[in-house]
């Protein structure tokens, strides 16, 4: 395992024995440089290792559509887990409780662990990590270029981090090993997870809008690799083209890696230009956005965003508002406007939204609020409750990019927005069938 993707969580001292993976952002079994850690760890001591999950009651913000997509796709974990004898163990509560409980019961001698860069999953690390007599080590299986080596700092914009991941794309974007069966044995006493348990902290009922699990998210990339990657370039900014991924689910979950998706469109016949288009938005956009919420503790505020943004909004604070809506008016898709509704019915019905619209949507919260801060507590909380992937480094820096101009420059002044960039229906009518867009969302 290459040591630029590790992280030590404290400073206990490595010793032999059993070693654990807490499973938490990367919910797969290949493709995992977590497990594959893991696993190196165990063999090299001759002892077993496990993987261990631990569903948190009430995380903020999520719903059943939430909990059933990942609880779902964590029965698929334990199924090719046991067809590799590695035992699978399903914890319910608070995870700095639960994880250092089992970390004593079963002897633990090395705790493993996922990189997320959002104060919650942050902040259960670290108090795990602080009441462990035992070594903890934070692995970036998310990143094709480690987060915490590729930049000590919040980068600027996309022109500053890109030179840096592409100078080590080469190295680093190659296929990782597999998962093997294990041979040694982690412990006598595997308990049967408790999916009941789990499913009762939020009722998982009523219909599903896409399938989920890695076996899932793996089909929907290969029909993207074959279909439609060859049109990303030009189409992925037309929400009727049916040329983006669909797979920021499946990223948000874990259940397949960016360095998966990478290698596959890489490996195409796609052109060129469809391949750059693409590696940009997967791999420089989306690793731009852990840095951002990596370095920045005010990610998930319009305080977190560059002075000239602050600036420019505060002086137009009082500008007059044409319409003005609270809440529930957003959500419930009651505007005046009726490709913002379209995009609202969309996300809240799919739990998706193209990525197009998601900019438009975002952009127009912000003119029909009484101000910058209740704009962005607005698209937050609406983006983190519907979409299947809310709650994402992705998701905070798409608001703030679109309402607060994170990661983008001054543009021309206009009332309410100031120098934040502007996007508005007759704009979009020039880009693609907004009628089309509007019928399909008609739920």
């Amino acid at each position: 395992m290459d040591k630029r993707f590790i992280y030590k969580l404290n400073d206990k001292p490595a010793t032999a024995g059993r070693v654990v993976y807490w499973m938490s952002r990367d919910q797969r079994v290949q493709d995992n440089r977590a497990m594959i850690f893991a696993a190196e760890r165990a063999k090299q001591t001759g002892f077993g290792f496990a993987v261990v999950f631990c569903v948190a009651p009430g995380f903020p913000n999520a719903n059943a559509f939430h909990y059933r997509f990942m609880l779902d796709g964590l029965k698929e974990v334990q199924q090719e887990l046991e067809s590799l004898n590695i035992p699978f163990f399903l914890l319910t509560g608070r995870p700095q409780d639960e994880i250092p409980e089992f970390v004593k019961h079963y002897k633990v001698k090395a705790l493993v662990c996922d990189f997320m860069p959002l104060k919650v999953p942050m902040a259960w690390r670290a108090e795990v990590a602080a009441s462990l007599d035992i070594p903890v080590y934070e692995v970036d299986a998310h990143n094709v270029v480690p987060c915490r080596f590729v930049s000590n700092k919040q980068e600027y914009a996309a022109r500053t981090i890109r030179p840096k991941i592409h100078r080590y794309l080469g190295e680093f974007l190659t296929e990782l090993p597999r998962i093997e069966r294990q041979e040694a044995v982690f412990s006598q006493s595997v308990p049967s997870a408790d999916w009941k348990r789990a499913e009762g902290f939020y009722p998982c009922g009523g219909s599903f809008p896409l399938p989920t699990g890695t076996k899932a998210g793996l089909e929907t990339l290969a029909d993207f690799v074959s279909e439609g990657i060859h049109r990303y370039d030009e189409g992925r900014n037309d929400p009727n083209e049916d040329a983006q991924s669909k797979m920021s689910p499946y990223f948000h979950f874990g259940q397949v890696a960016p360095q998966r998706a990478a290698l596959d469109v890489l490996n195409s016949d796609a052109p060129q230009a469809d391949k750059d288009a693409y590696i940009e938005e997967l791999i420089v956009r989306r690793e731009l956005s852990d840095n951002y919420c990596l370095y920045n503790p005010r990610y998930d505020s319009i305080e977190g965003a560059d002075g000239w943004a602050l600036k420019t909004l505060d002086e137009h604070r009082i500008d007059m508002r044409e319409y003005v809506y609270i809440y529930e008016e957003f959500e419930a898709a009651k505007t005046h406007d009726p490709l913002w509704n379209a995009a609202q019915k969309q996300l809240r019905h799919t739990g998706r939204i193209h990525g197009y619209m998601r900019m438009y949507w975002a952009k127009k919260i912000l003119e029909w609020t009484p101000d910058p801060e209740t704009a962005f507590g607005y698209a937050l909380l609406l983006n983190d409750t519907y979409a299947l992937d809310g709650r994402d480094p992705n998701g905070y820096v798409g608001v703030a990019w679109s309402i607060a101009g994170v990661h983008d420059r001054a543009w021309f002044e206009r009332p309410v927005f100031g120098k934040i960039r502007y996007m508005n229906y007759n704009g979009c009518k020039s880009k693609f069938d907004i009628e089309s867009y509007i019928k399909k969302a008609r739920f």
